[in-house]
């Protein structure tokens, strides 16, 4: 009886970790979810819970990209600007921002590659990309994909919506659908909420279907997360090898109810 409690006892530690694991996700927001030509833009990159808001040291992003509506890449990386944010119990951690400045009307797709971060307690690497559609008066380009190896590109254009309208995006793998992948939807709060649900409605979850697609619902203004996840192999971590995970991340803004010019 005794071995039996001891293994109950790992199975849920080790539940339990793996679901803070899926929670940690790359938040990358506009200071405003759309702008006007010619008028810069600040974009902050964080590492964290969003729904919880606690956030943790965040790498400095291996590459950043913007597509302009005519499909042309624009190289962000020497705009990256190492910046210090509050953290959990008010620490300091690490954060990056840089300023955009759109030259032209349309929708400008911005993505970051984070390189692989070691999850010691849960054993395991994420190896993450996000990305932002930052919407400039007209909409042209909001569907674009960024030729990322692994990326959502939205069905539904991911700005100006209602609560409680349906989202719909295509995972893609190196051009291709990605059938029976996991997906997670998570909101994001600017301040840490004062009380906090369970697990399962912090963090809701769908699967893609055979064509890639997934469907939800996002019920609430403000900012939401939607990422998908797939195997990534192995990596090497002090002479063993261990999993890696391969996530791509969307943000999405849903508007108040009622949200006029």
């Amino acid at each position: 009886m005794r071995q039996s409690g001891k293994m109950l006892l790992t199975i849920l530690v080790i539940s339990a970790a793996a679901s803070e694991a899926r929670a940690h996700f790359l938040m990358l927001l506009p200071a405003t979810e759309s702008g006007q030509r010619e008028e810069p833009v600040t974009v902050v990159f964080q590492w964290g819970h969003p729904f919880e808001h606690q956030l943790f040291d965040a790498p400095k992003p291996e590459s950043a990209i913007a597509i302009d509506p005519d499909g042309k890449r624009i190289d962000l990386n020497k705009a990256l600007v190492k910046i210090e944010v509050s953290g959990d119990g008010g620490k300091k951690v690490v954060a990056w921002k840089f300023s955009f400045r759109p030259e032209r009307r349309g929708d400008y797709v911005l993505a970051l590659t984070a390189p692989p971060l070691w999850l010691g307690e849960e054993q395991f690497y994420f190896q993450d990309t996000v990305k932002v559609v930052y919407h400039v008066q007209t909409q042209k380009g909001w569907d674009a994909a960024t030729g990322l190896p692994f990326e959502l590109v939205p069905l539904t254009r991911p700005y100006g919506l209602a609560p409680g309208m349906v989202f719909q995006a295509q995972a893609m793998v190196n051009g291709k659908p990605l059938a029976r992948a996991l997906v997670e939807v998570e909101q994001y709060h600017p301040v840490p909420p004062k009380s906090l649900p369970a697990d399962e409605q912090m963090t809701r979850q769908v699967k893609t279907d055979p064509n890639g697609v997934f469907s939800c619902t996002l019920t609430e203004p403000g900012w939401w997360c939607v990422t998908a996840e797939r195997d990534g192999g192995k990596r090497e971590h002090e002479g063993k090898m261990f999993p890696v995970r391969q996530r791509a991340t969307l943000w999405v803004h849903v508007d108040e109810a009622g949200k006029g010019k």
